[in-house]
């Protein structure tokens, strides 16, 4: 078997803001499969989803998947169930007020910022549906994640290829916080450097309206993230916002009115600018930690060859052999206390470096270790008589 080589997303020199939204009833109004599709199979709404829920219900099935076998059940006789005719269906979904524009129009306001604003589906309805929409058309999102249809050699939709529930919408979060965006990509469940790290959890908002955003809200927000809570702008409902800011599920909340100028508008852009703000910051912390940790590398290094030096003085059988290690001790001009008194020991106990203490190079380097010692040891005052 051929082993699949998957395009990844990796990070670049601007920071990386991704907006990732629910579908319906967060830019749409209505469920999408209620704006046309359920009526033309024969249905009332209301009871298609009593229907579905009640085969979920009787049969430990996900309602993500009873509806989407009762729209396969339901086409027979009625339509062809394909691509094209979910896409034509998806055409026709209704948008929120400045859905239409939204996505270039922040994409455009981050680059002004110095942000790359992406924009992410994360729903449990249809792809195929979501791909018809006009702004899907017109690439507004850099992926689509939603449930959909596996379809047989004649185009025929025939079995899920993909369910997208409220529980498993979290995994795709961590898709777009390491790149890693094909669904098939094992690559997501990979360790990642935190300076490797595509899209961090602190520039990442989710936009949704309900319960079944939650585990996104919740999983967001723990990360230092964005999450908004959206309501209809014609019912100006703000039940489920007010419970999920009482919960504490969400951040903010705002009409569904995408809308230059809006709430919504103002509050996402706000998020921007804080992001290029606080990415300046978070760049100036990293450069200084990675400092210190060169630093640190350093320091260690040092200390190593240090330590090297001082064995290799306590073991010099030679007087040249003592000149050579005397010269790279003098390489360090800070030596602790115990460093010191190890070193004097040494010349006192070894004639190769006690008969040249009087030496110029060895007797600088002694000095050097004497000097600014508050107070001298016995050895140390020992080492002081011998070089004077």
């Amino acid at each position: 078997m051929s082993k699949n080589v998957f395009e990844r997303k990796t990070k670049g020199d601007k920071p990386v803001l991704a907006i990732c939204y629910d579908f319906d009833k967060t830019l749409s109004p209505d469920d999408m499969q209620a704006q046309g599709y359920i009526q033309f199979v024969g249905y009332d709404v209301g009871d298609f989803w009593t229907e579905s829920n009640d085969l979920a219900e009787n049969n430990d099935m996900d309602q993500n998947l009873a509806y989407m076998y009762k729209m396969i059940q339901e086409a027979e006789g009625n339509l062809i169930l394909n691509k094209e005719t979910l896409e034509d269906y998806g055409s026709k979904v209704q948008l929120f007020p400045g859905v239409e524009d939204w996505f270039e129009r922040i994409r455009n306001y981050g680059t002004e910022k110095g942000v790359v604003v992406e924009h992410y589906i994360i729903s449990s309805g249809l792809k195929e549906m979501i791909e018809g929409t006009s702004v899907a058309k017109n690439g507004a999102f850099e992926k689509i994640y939603a449930s959909s249809f596996y379809y047989n050699d004649r185009g025929v939709a025939k079995w899920p290829a993909q369910v997208v529930n409220y529980t498993n919408k979290t995994q795709f979060l961590f898709r777009i916080e390491k790149g890693v965006l094909d669904v098939n990509d094992p690559g997501v469940n990979e360790s990642f450097k935190p300076e490797e790290i595509r899209v961090p959890f602190r520039n990442i908002v989710y936009i949704g309206d309900s319960d079944t955003d939650i585990p996104c809200m919740k999983l967001v927000n723990s990360y230092g993230g964005h999450s908004i809570g959206v309501y209809n702008t014609v019912t100006k409902d703000k039940t489920k916002v007010h419970k999920m800011m009482r919960d504490n599920r969400i951040k903010y909340y705002a009409p569904a009115d995408y809308s230059d100028g809006t709430e919504l508008d103002s509050l996402v852009k706000s998020i921007i600018d804080r992001t290029a703000a606080n990415e300046v910051l978070i760049k100036i912390q990293n450069e200084c930690q990675i400092e210190r940790i060169e630093t640190d590398k350093q320091s260690s290094e040092e200390e190593k060859n240090k330590k090297d030096l001082i064995n290799a003085l306590d073991s010099s059988g030679n007087f040249a052999a003592t000149h050579t290690i005397i010269s790279g001790l003098q390489k360090y001009k800070k030596w602790t206390a115990d460093e010191k008194e190890l070193l004097f020991e040494i010349a006192l106990k070894n004639s190769q470096v006690y008969y040249i203490l009087n030496d110029i190079d060895v007797k600088a380097f002694y000095k050097f270790l004497l000097k600014n010692m508050k107070s001298l040891t016995e050895k140390a005052k020992k080492i002081k008589s011998a070089i004077e």
